[in-house]
């Protein structure tokens, strides 16, 4: 009995440890999440790594979409309606695409954002393209990545970079006017509540 009992235990222990750990990912995931404007941007995408390869133009092949990461789909939330690189597009959930050539990316928000990959690519289903040139990094960027850059408090860059390779896409609200007077408004509501609460005390 006890004999049973002590491996139940050890089992128990086992599994416990097995819930906190897990085998590491060859391209891990990243959620990356952001204020912008008066709302949020998040991606959600893999990260692969070069690991000595080389990425454009024979991994990545030149003039074929590409997931923009690894696994499924690179998926992007836009909080609020948005000028993506000069192009209106509405608030939601995109998948992001990218077709390569050596000194322009044309990226894609396409509405299929659950796919594998881009096995299941529908260009019927884009919502916008935006074509952007290439950088050359001066260090290479090991591990694939996307951040976002802010210019000021209501605009930014998406940028994408990996081995040696950079590209950005300009991010402004969709209708900067309506924002601006809408921030206002809301500084003002600030206010009161801010001297409504100074008189209670």
């Amino acid at each position: 009995m006890k004999k049973l009992l002590f491996a139940l235990c050890i089992s128990a222990s086992a599994l416990s440890f097995a819930q906190d750990y897990s085998v590491p990912a060859a391209s891990p995931r990243q959620k990356v999440e952001q204020q912008f404007s008066m709302s949020k941007i998040s991606i959600d995408y893999g990260r692969p790594g070069v690991k000595g390869r080389k990425i454009f133009g024979e991994l990545v092949p030149y003039g074929q979409v590409w997931r923009a990461g690894a696994n499924s789909s690179t998926k992007i939330t836009f909080g609020q309606s948005v000028n993506f690189g000069g192009k209106i597009v509405p608030a939601g959930t995109y998948g992001l695409f990218i077709v390569p050539t050596e000194k322009e990316w044309k990226v894609i928000l396409n509405k299929d954002f659950q796919q594998w990959g881009a096995y299941t690519y529908d260009p019927k289903q884009d919502v916008v393209d935006v074509t952007v040139p290439v950088n050359k990094l001066a260090d290479k960027q090991e591990w694939f990545e996307i951040t976002l850059n802010p210019t000021d408090e209501n605009s930014g860059n998406l940028v994408i970079k990996w081995d040696m390779a950079q590209a950005e896409v300009a991010l402004k609200p969709a209708k900067p006017d309506a924002v601006i007077k809408i921030a206002d408004k809301l500084k003002e509501i600030k206010k009161i509540e801010s001297d409504a609460a100074k008189t209670k005390s």
